[in-house]
């Protein structure tokens, strides 16, 4: 070995320590800064899921509200509607039941009317019919009175002695 190669040996040594020595310094800045760079990256990423859930809820909030506001209306009109209703078909039942009660009376009444007309009909010709009874069984009972007094007498009916 000469002094030649000796020196060219040291020099590359000495190149080779440096050039790695600058690599590993540039190397090892890249990989601290990509370590800067994933923090901020992380800090990004949770800033904006942050922010997409804050607006997401405010949404949620608002959609949650709104069904609130409106499901509340429909249940007060709805119950508006069901009273309503309730109120006019308890109207038409006593109406109802009015009329049914008035056409009861009147067909009661009518009836105590007609039986009475007809209790009084039937009364009198009851009362004609006894007053006609009557008046036969006593003309039957005069005829047969004085039949049997011309029998007594002797003096037979005949169209000439007819009974007085």
């Amino acid at each position: 070995m000469t002094i030649r190669s000796v020196r060219r040996t040291v020099w590359t040594g000495v190149l080779g320590v440096a050039l790695c020595g600058t690599a590993a310094a540039a190397w090892g800045q890249t990989a601290g800064q990509d370590m800067k760079n994933a923090g901020h990256d992380t800090a990004d990423a949770s800033r904006q899921v942050a922010h997409k859930t804050a607006q997401t809820t405010r949404t949620a909030a608002h959609h949650t509200a709104h069904g609130t506001k409106v499901a509340t209306r429909k249940t007060e009109h709805g119950t508006e509607t069901a009273g309503r209703d309730t109120a006019h078909g308890a109207k038409v039942a006593t109406h109802k039941t009015e009329y049914g009660t008035r056409v009861a009376a009147d067909k009661t009444a009518h009836g105590a009317k007609v039986g009475a007309q007809e209790t009084a009909h039937g009364t009198r010709v009851a009362g004609h019919k006894t007053a006609e009874a009557s008046k036969t069984a006593a003309h039957k009972t005069v005829h047969g009175t004085k039949q049997a007094t011309h029998d007594i007498n002797g003096k037979p009916i005949s169209p000439s002695n007819p009974p007085r």
